[in-house]
């Protein structure tokens, strides 16, 4: 049995003329179906509130729309109700890995969506959390990175009850989800997306050390010198030298609106 849509969100990629006039077909499409849409500033469009992205948490979504690229999507994942399913729209982005489909067939996907003919995909999350601080959650990776150019610092990593001490520049933790991202740059393994499971990938470290794929199971990290933790490519805080930094799951997965089953939706969207 579908479930009704009666209230949706709309967040899209910052001063895209494209993205806007989706969302302004979205609200077009659905406007008639008596379906209160909430625009996330600074998009303004007919049919629709304004809202800010900070208070979309407070309310009660049925779906939320991420139009833009694959970096919407994220942004997106990070704010909206933790049970609310988000439908990612590749317009305006790059190659729009996390996206389900283009602007071409919006109409038709959204019908789909009216007619229950879709199904929820979960991914797993991870989070940071430094003594009584938790770090917003990451889709895609969390990244431990030097910010003095001209030291390498010494990370102490500590899984499965081992312990690694290397100096690196920096370290990559990430999801199935992310092993597109970041960690792939540096030469990381594609992992299949649907995974339970941590991808921890070196940066430049001084002696030849692998890419780990390991159970999802906590992480801890320190480092001998003042770092910089980046989630999903977005959001920047300073750790200071010594301060313990904890990985784990986050009690919340990240539930994307898909219409159409695909083997491994990578490789589409990375050209293969």
């Amino acid at each position: 049995m579908a479930e009704e849509i009666k209230t949706i969100a709309i967040i899209t990629k910052a001063d895209s003329k494209e993205a806007e006039e989706a969302a302004a077909r979205i609200t077009r499409i659905l406007g008639p179906k008596n379906v209160v849409a909430y625009a996330v500033e600074p998009l303004a469009i007919e049919n629709s509130r304004q809202v800010k992205l900070e208070d979309l948490r407070r309310l009660n979504l049925d779906l939320a729309f991420a139009v833009g690229g694959d970096g919407t999507t994220l942004r997106a994942f990070r704010f909206i109700p933790y049970k609310t399913p988000l439908f990612s729209i590749n317009v305006g982005g790059n190659r729009g890995v996390l996206s389900e489909k283009g602007i071409t067939s919006l109409d038709e996907s959204i019908n789909s969506l009216l007619l229950g003919k879709y199904f929820r995909e979960a991914r797993i999350r991870i989070q940071v959390s430094e003594g009584n601080t938790t770090f917003p959650p990451a889709l895609n990776d969390i990244v431990l990175t030097r910010t003095n150019l001209t030291r390498t610092p010494m990370l102490s990593i500590k899984l499965l009850d081992d312990e690694i001490d290397h100096r690196m520049d920096g370290i990559i933790i990430s999801t199935p989800t992310g092993s597109t991202g970041h960690s792939f740059s540096v030469g990381g393994p594609v992992l299949y997306e649907k995974l339970e499971t941590l991808l921890l990938c070196p940066i430049a470290p001084l002696n030849k050390m692998p890419n780990l794929v390991l159970p999802l199971d906590k992480v801890e990290l320190e480092s001998s010198h003042d770092m910089s933790l980046v989630i999903d490519g977005q959001e920047v805080f300073n750790v200071a030298a010594r301060e313990r930094l904890t990985i784990t799951r986050h009690p919340h997965d990240a539930e994307f609106i898909r219409i159409r089953t695909r083997g491994i939706r990578q490789f589409d969207r990375l050209g293969f």
